[in-house]
């Protein structure tokens, strides 16, 4: 890292309405730095990267590059100025082949003598140069979520990117994948490039920041080099507060709650099975976590648990009662909640008001009725009882879900689950895109629900979520379970491995005393 800077923002002024997204905010990159930018949901980290991106444009503040005043008004004007962003979800043509991808809307693309040997030869060469080797004749949509990420960083770095930004880019990836991404993003920043890295992982930033640039309520609160901060530093930083401390594990472990014995799921798209053959047992008083890379059968699992698809044989009991062929309405009934991953497609009707929301279950059972009429009144008087209780702002049963912030959304699904207090609590990436303050908010809520004798399925792609909160682990490779235990019985190495369908040298256990 040099002492030059990069690019330099100052004083980025941006509202929308009466709200300040970025207030007078100074932020700057160094020449072959890794500089993470943390932040709370609602913070301002996207609109300041949006900002310099080209997508949206301040109402104040300037930006320099090298030194020299530019205007950065869309974003084929920032690759220009040698910017490149890589965003949480990709922007490929999943039937292009790989060096299609990287090439498309290249100038030199369009030369007709430029042939698809030559794509796949200048693609190659880049990537090799990168040391990101890849296949570059590969059709985008056969290759693992990994991979696609690395196509994205080579067709940002192929246009001249100098400073490379990435939103959020382990979200999705097992934990030898993360090792693999911080390991090129340090490479990339060795070569001389600048990297930009928007995270809420505060164990990625202490592994490959040189610095922390750390924002709230679309205020700078502070920008500190490696050395100067912990994981604690930072999480106060950016809620204003110590993080919750979550209560100790528990010891009281009761009978099997959830039972699943030889489930198979044939998958969403193509031939093959999803889930092949899985059987696992959430006993009361216990939280299982699943870990598998992203498109291991987790998605499949949920829908079958959910009702949403039938599986092909298996069975699945709740206290004992059959619900494999059972509609969603009766798995309620026997005791199950759902905290879906997409909580804007399954977990909300954004349109809704937080009131109907939360009652939006019961009323499809012919709940809050008196004579037939729904009772209304009843129906505001439960919303606000719940919205103060999880703490939604606002706690206006009136708000459209729409109009919430992520984590706001969230606990309005974790509300109206929890409420119920179901036997069998499925938590399907419960976190997913949430910040600090909001995940530590969601892991309390999952823990009183274990301690108070229920059963927690947890699915995550989180590592560190899947070992504060699970007591047992299990994890799944192409359907199949490929490792299970305590969570203290299985290490990273042994966990890694499972997770690419590597054998870990030790047989499957079911982890049951």
């Amino acid at each position: 890292m040099t002492d030059l800077i990069a690019i330099e923002m100052r004083k980025i002024t941006k509202a929308f309405g009466d709200t300040v997204a970025n207030d007078s905010i100074d932020f700057s990159v160094r020449e072959g730095e890794i500089h993470v930018l943390l932040g709370e949901n609602g913070a301002g980290k996207t609109t300041l990267m949006n900002i310099l991106f080209g997508h949206i444009q301040p109402d104040d503040g300037v930006i320099l590059i090298d030194g020299d005043e530019v205007e950065v008004s869309a974003p084929n004007e920032a690759i220009a100025h040698g910017i490149g962003m890589v965003h949480q979800h990709f922007s490929l043509v999943p039937s292009f082949t790989v060096a299609e991808n990287v090439m498309l809307g290249v100038a030199s693309a369009t030369n007709p003598s430029f042939d698809e040997d030559s794509f796949e030869q200048a693609v190659a060469k880049r990537a090799a140069e990168l040391h990101m080797p890849i296949d570059p004749g590969a059709t985008v949509a056969v290759l693992p979520i990994d991979l696609q990420q690395r196509v994205e960083i080579i067709k940002a770095m192929y246009r001249g990117a100098k400073t490379l930004i990435l939103d959020e880019p382990t979200s999705l990836l097992g934990p030898t994948q993360i090792e693999n991404l911080l390991g090129i993003l340090v490479q990339l920043r060795d070569q001389g490039h600048s990297i930009i890295l928007v995270t809420h992982k505060l164990a990625e930033v202490m592994e490959v920041a040189d610095r922390v640039t750390v924002l709230r309520r679309g205020k700078l609160v502070t920008s500190l080099a490696s050395g100067g901060f912990d994981e604690r530093t930072l999480a106060r930083a950016m809620t204003g507060h110590d993080r919750e401390q979550l209560p100790e594990r528990s010891e009281t472990i009761g009978g099997p709650v959830l039972d699943i014995t030889d489930l198979v799921v044939p998958a969403a798209h193509g031939d093959g099975l999803a889930v092949d053959g899985l059987s696992l047992t959430v006993r009361s008083g216990e939280i299982l976590g699943i870990a598998g890379v992203e498109g291991n059968g987790q998605r499949e699992l949920v829908d079958a648990l959910m009702g949403l698809v039938t599986p092909q044989s298996g069975t699945v009991l709740i206290d004992g009662t059959d619900v494999t062929n059972a509609d969603p309405h009766d798995r309620r009934t026997a005791g199950m909640g759902v905290i879906p991953e997409d909580r804007h497609r399954l977990g909300l009707i954004l349109d809704m008001t937080l009131a109907e929301n939360l009652a939006v279950t019961e009323l499809a059972s012919g709940g809050y009725r008196r004579r037939g009429v729904i009772d209304w009144k009843r129906v505001h008087e439960n919303a606000k009882r719940l919205l103060a209780e999880y703490d939604v702002r606002p706690a206006d049963p009136d708000a459209k879900g729409a109009n919430l912030s992520g984590g706001n959304q969230q606990k309005v699904v974790l509300a109206r689950e929890m409420a119920r207090e179901p036997r069998v609590l499925v938590a399907d990436n419960p976190t997913w895109g949430l910040d600090v303050g909001a995940i530590d908010y969601v892991h309390l809520k999952l823990l009183e629900m274990r301690d108070r004798g229920g059963a927690v399925l947890l699915i995550t792609l989180d590592l560190e979520e899947l070992y504060k909160l699970s007591d047992r682990i299990l994890v799944v490779y192409r359907g199949k379970k490929m490792l299970e235990g305590q969570r203290h019985q299985i290490d990273d190495d042994d966990l890694a491995l499972a997770m690419v369908g590597r054998s870990t040298g030790q047989e499957v256990v079911n982890g049951l005393p």
